[in-house]
């Protein structure tokens, strides 16, 4: 009886393993998307089953060569969709003896490379990725750094949320988030741009995946003196709907303050030009963590500000998910030395509000709002070397006995001009009112 055992077991084990191989011997490159961005070029191949496989980098020409073991006789490879300057052509042969297909990417300059699989998700399967990083690039935002001078542009990063590879929420549609969040960042940041005083940058320009902790450095590489992440919410049942906004933990804040003091090398990129006197320091770590808890502080208050207003203008046009600005333990809102909030738009699961979320017309209205929003926060915090700041020390709170035409006077303007510069309809006003002195 025991032997029938054993032999039973060992047919089972022969089963799985033949199984497993023609499994695997059945994998097959479905198709290949090509995703450029400003710094990377990512090279997806959609499979059949999960990669076995190694790459290798060859020069003279320039080549990346991946070989897929264990995989079905393929004639031809799919067409590429999308295109980037790097790769110039993507070409195959097949080993029949060892079921080996071999891939060959021609290349336009060197490059290296990071190849990883990605289990099935969303609307993708397996998945074998690689990202190419070439020579150093300028990132187009870069040009928009701001100059530390009195009376400069305040820097907002806007984020619109995935991209490229990563679709974000699906909704019931089949709208993906990605596609709807970059319309109304790019829709925010012109608003912004057409605002004196104010400037905005995307942190994406196109449909491309920047990596998480990327996008909070490209902020810091900006000097942002905001980040505003765009995203659409989700759940598993279509009920919930309504806008939200989000901004840093306190245990996350902290843990990224632990996390930033030990790369003593970034000292001086977070802390300005305190990092140079902290760097020579015996003290170092205690004065380090001194500035990196008080930026943190002014931070987190200085965020919580910014949605409380954005929360109170998109109350104005939509349904609230959430009245209060919610703490999370987000990535893209990690850095406790940059202001940063994350705005759901609304709820992709939900149907109705799929579809409102598609029309260009809401879209308008959501970025109309955040804007509002985010220049009321400035207006009423600015920072002290921008051009905000200059226009608010030229404002007049009134106090008793004090008229319109005193408060003119004083000012070396006419009543006719504080009046428009105002809307005053007209010359009445009250104690406490604060009045914009033209310039």
């Amino acid at each position: 009886m025991k032997n029938d055992k054993k032999k039973v077991h060992w047919l089972w084990l022969l089963l799985c393993c033949w199984t497993g191989s023609l499994s695997a011997a059945s994998n097959e490159v479905q198709s290949i998307r090509i995703w450029p961005s400003p710094e990377n070029t990512r090279v997806v191949f959609d499979l059949a089953a999960a990669p076995d496989q190694r790459s290798f980098a060859l020069e003279n020409p320039h080549r990346f060569v991946i070989d897929l073991r264990q995989h079905k006789a393929q004639s031809r490879l799919p067409a590429a969709s999308g295109d980037a300057s790097l790769i110039q052509n993507i070409r195959s042969s097949y080993t029949a003896n060892n079921q080996t297909l071999r891939i060959v990417l021609d290349l336009s300059e060197k490059a290296s490379a990071n190849v990883f699989s990605l289990p099935p998700t969303g609307p993708y399967g397996h998945r074998l990725v690689v990202d190419f990083k070439g020579e150093q690039r300028e990132l187009p935002v870069a040009q928009a750094r701001a100059q530390r001078q009195p009376g400069r542009d305040i820097i907002i990063a806007i984020d619109a949320g995935h991209g490229g590879e990563d679709p974000g929420s699906i909704g019931p549609a089949g709208t993906f988030e990605k596609n709807l969040v970059l319309p109304i960042a790019r829709r925010l940041a012109e608003l912004i741009n057409n605002e004196p005083g104010m400037k905005a940058v995307l942190v994406r320009t196109g449909d491309y995946f920047v990596h998480l902790n990327r996008r909070t450095d490209i902020a810091r590489e900006l000097q942002a003196d905001l980040l505003v992440s765009i995203h659409a919410d989700a759940f598993t049942s279509p009920q919930p709907r309504g806008a939200a906004v989000w901004v840093l933990s306190l245990r996350r804040a902290t843990s990224e303050v632990g996390r930033m003091l030990e790369q003593k090398e970034r000292h001086s990129e977070l802390l300005g030009g305190v990092g140079e006197i902290i760097r020579d320091s015996t003290q170092e770590r205690y004065l380090a963590q001194t500035v990196l808890d008080l930026s943190m502080n002014h931070s987190m208050v200085s965020a919580h500000q910014a949605a409380t207003h954005v929360l109170a203008e998109l109350g104005q046009i939509t349904r609230l998910h959430r009245r209060e600005p919610q703490a999370a333990s987000l990535a893209v809102l990690r850095s406790p030395d940059i202001p940063s909030i994350l705005v759901e738009v609304g709820f992709i699961s939900n149907p109705q509000e799929e579809q409102q979320l598609r029309t260009a017309q809401h879209q308008q209205r959501l970025a109309q709002s955040m804007f509002q929003g985010l220049r009321r926060h400035f207006r009423e915090s600015p920072p002290a070397d921008s051009l905000f700041a200059q226009h608010r020390s030229r404002e007049h709170r009134v106090e008793r006995g004090e008229s319109l035409s005193l408060v003119a006077q004083r000012y070396n303007v006419s009543v006719e001009a504080l009046r428009q510069h105002n809307q005053l309809n007209g010359d009445t006003i009250r104690i406490g009112q604060v009045l914009r002195i033209p310039d």
